[in-house]
């Protein structure tokens, strides 16, 4: 049984599109000077970029190593000595790329809209294009095959180089030489390992330069973390296992495993770290993560001991092969802390039938995010410890100060917030409303790519309609204000359970926000209800919100604007003040310290070197951050004034809360078909497509479970193989992420 609703508006051609471009009233010379800057910052960073992941894996070739040793006979001289040398050649790359990253986002400027291709045909992209759709990866893209099968080969190409050697090495007694084997091969794992996990923090630094450079959001880079966590400890267990089979051979196992040199590797440190990583990843494995997600969290903070006695392990020079990544890391980690200290008063929230509850959360004017952003966000009222992370519902041209989120109920933590929403309004006393957040981020994609497409489908499950209704919002403010916004055509494909979760869409009022929208854009929304024949008795019932509550927006308790992804100069400045205070520091520590004194333990020099890693971003990147608040704090009591004046915060509630009624109660409802008893039919979609909107390019965004990403992913790759010439390229999207 089917209720459809079809809207008959013809599709509307892309005649009137502005660009970015259209917008600016910079002079032809400005443009090109940027471009061009813009142009050789990226040249340098390839160059960089490739000349420091080809050392890295040709560095198991013989001839590469003797030039590495070369180097480090030439460069000794410098303060830090051997540990300088090597630093240079493995850390200080990835740092100088930081720094040049840094030099284009500010070349860039805050506001990043997808620049109009040249051509006018739609083309493939390696990074769009979902090549392994079922397996141990996910849904692996082109661009993400070829990373993998990089690193594979790296780990095949130098365990074979490392072996070949210590097999060409002069023979020994039989025993003897078995025991070496195994000790040699033990160091070279070891190693191989170390050169993976110079990569592996840099996917999990939430707001690092780099990943917004290369425009990967951290949900995604997350993915790459755990793919890298799997080699890198799966290379460090069997560099353990080697070394214990060999000392068990020669009969000194135990001796050796509490073994504390100071001069050499220490054995007992890299035992502590292995032990620390092994519960790290046992407990990060599919199935124990989602029995107990909160074993998986709390024992992953033993990265702290990893990274520290692992220093330990090996001394100063040898760790700082993985220093660079690891810097990184730490400087967002701070960064971070530093915000989530501040609280953030809730504006308002609404819980609705189907048990979603939608949060309206105070912020700065100046704190930027675009319809793609997420946020990690605690009540401290049901946990001090817990973190969640939530897509954003609103677009930012939604209001300057606000920002909402919808949270389905999943689990305990859901239900408790759920449940003092719900009891806010049975007290008189207004003070037993309030909810106290804190929030880390805005976090997400540096470029808003739903504005690229001009034919944009967005396939949902469930709550997964949250992200596309920022996207939504974001279009028809655009559309309404005439800023940049190149989609014209939009089908929203939304699977749901059961039709109590239809009052999701009452989250956005498309005739409120862009009045006579239709003749701007076409949006048709198909809803798939799949675990009911036919529709609730009630039929064409309006549901309302069940409970909410209100409280007066608090312009000074809004998030804290002290996130990597926010003011490209204050960020930039920490980043840069950190980095070089790390070397002032390290330069003054051998200076002073460990030359005139001899300090000769390798696991004291480790340990020092991590102390002024962790100094370096208090003290220096700290000194930052205390600047960056300060001025955030005249910069709020500015706008507070002004708004006060003005009356903009009410005007800004009042026109935000007049976008949240039902989406049935406007002309919008002739564009939304509804089905009952089945699941969409991609195959049927995409054909349906194909033959509307001929031969361009289609932004396909899912956001969803697993199979749904699945079978939208292999609809698209079949399409792609059989396409007609005058057909659509499809491009895959994924908004999902499992944190």
């Amino acid at each position: 049984m089917e209720k459809e609703t079809v809207d008959n508006t013809p599709l509307l051609s892309p005649t009137k599109e502005k660009t970015p471009s259209s917008s600016s009233s910079s002079s032809s010379s400005s443009s090109f000077l940027v471009s061009a800057t813009k142009s050789v910052i990226k040249y340098l960073i390839c160059i960089i970029f490739i000349g420091w992941a080809g050392f890295i894996f040709l560095e198991p070739e013989e001839s590469v190593n003797e030039l590495m040793s070369k180097w480090i006979n030439l460069t000794r001289g410098n303060p830090l000595g051997t540990a300088g040398s090597i630093f240079m050649l493995y850390s200080a790359p990835i740092l100088i790329i930081a720094f040049l990253a840094i030099a284009y986002l500010l070349v860039s400027g805050e506001d990043h809209i997808p620049e109009k291709k040249s051509t006018k045909y739609p083309s493939f992209r390696l990074w769009t294009f979902p090549v392994i759709i079922k397996g141990p990866f996910g849904v692996v893209s082109a661009t993400e095959l070829i990373g993998i099968v990089l690193f594979s080969a790296y780990v095949i190409f130098a365990i074979y180089n490392y072996t070949m050697r210590a097999l060409a090495s002069p023979s020994h007694h039989h025993l003897d030489r078995r025991i070496f084997m195994l000790e040699i091969l033990g160091l070279r794992f070891g190693g191989i390992g170390l050169m993976c996990m110079a990569f592996l923090f840099l996917p999990v630094s939430r707001g690092s330069v780099l990943l917004r450079y290369i425009d990967i959001p951290f949900e995604h880079a997350t993915r790459y973390h755990v793919w890298l966590g799997h080699l890198t400890m799966a290379l460090f267990t069997i560099h353990g296992l080697l070394y214990c089979v060999a000392w068990a051979m020669d009969g000194r196992l135990v001796e050796e495993l509490i073994q504390w040199k100071d001069i050499g590797v220490a054995n007992l440190p890299g035992v502590i770290a292995l032990i620390a990583g092994l519960f790290m990843w046992v407990t990060s494995l599919p199935g124990v993560r989602t029995w107990n997600f909160e074993l998986f969290f709390y024992t992953h903070q033993l990265y702290i001991i990893f990274v520290v006695f692992l220093a330990l392990h090996v001394g100063d020079f040898v760790f700082t092969m993985a220093a660079g990544g690891i810097f990184l890391f730490i400087l967002d980690r701070f960064l971070r802390f530093c915000q989530s200290r501040r609280t953030v008063k809730v504006v308002s929230s609404r819980c609705l039938p189907c048990g979603t509850v939608e949060l309206v959360l105070s912020k700065p004017p100046n704190l930027r995010y675009n319809a793609l952003s997420f946020i990690f966000l605690q009540i401290r009222e049901l946990s001090w410890l817990q973190w969640h992370p939530f897509s954003v519902s609103s677009s930012p041209l939604d209001g300057k100060n606000h920002l909402a989120v919808l949270i389905k109920v999943l689990g305990k933590w859901t239900e408790n917030l759920r449940d003092r929403i719900t009891d806010a309004d049975e007290p008189k006393d207004l003070s037993v409303k309030t909810i106290t957040a804190s929030v880390e981020g805005p976090y997400g994609h540096e470029v808003p790519y739903h504005l690229m497409y001009e034919n944009l489908i967005l396939v949902a499950g469930g709550i997964g309609l949250s992200p596309f209704l920022a996207i939504l919002s974001d279009v028809l403010h655009r559309a309404r204000e005439g800023k940049p916004c190149r989609p014209r055509n939009i089908l929203v494909v939304w699977a749901v359970k059961k039709s109590n979760e239809l009052p999701l869409l009452s989250s956005i009022d498309m005739e409120s926000i862009c009045p006579s929208f239709s003749d701007k854009v076409n949006i048709n929304v198909d809803i798939y209800v799949t675990r009911e024949s036919d529709p609730p008795l009630e039929e064409g019932h309006v549901y309302k919100p069940i409970k909410s509550s209100m409280c007066p927006m608090p312009s000074d308790f809004g998030m804290s604007v002290l996130v990597g992804t926010g003011d490209n100069f204050w960020s930039g400045l920490y980043v840069i003040s950190s980095t070089v205070g790390f070397v002032i520091l390290l330069v003054l520590l051998y200076i002073f310290y460990i030359n005139p004194y001899g300090v000769y333990k390798w696991w004291y020099k480790g340990l020092l070197f991590v102390i002024c890693m962790v100094a370096s971003v208090v003290i220096f990147g700290g000194f930052v951050v205390a600047l960056w608040h300060f001025c955030e704090q005249r910069s709020s009591v500015k706008e507070k004034s002004n708004d006060s004046v003005k009356g903009d915060h009410k005007i800004e509630q009042n026109g935000f809360m007049a976008h949240k009624s039902s989406i049935q109660d406007s002309s919008v409802a002739k564009s939304i078909v509804t089905r009952y008893g089945s699941r969409p039919n991609f195959k049927e979609i995409f054909e349906s497509m194909s033959e509307n909107w001929g031969h361009v390019d289609v932004g396909v965004l899912v956001c969803g479970p697993p199979t749904l990403q699945e079978s939208v992913a292999n609809e698209i790759r079949a399409h792609s193989m059989i396409r007609q010439r005058h057909y659509p390229i499809f491009h895959f999207h994924s908004h999902s992420f499992d944190l």
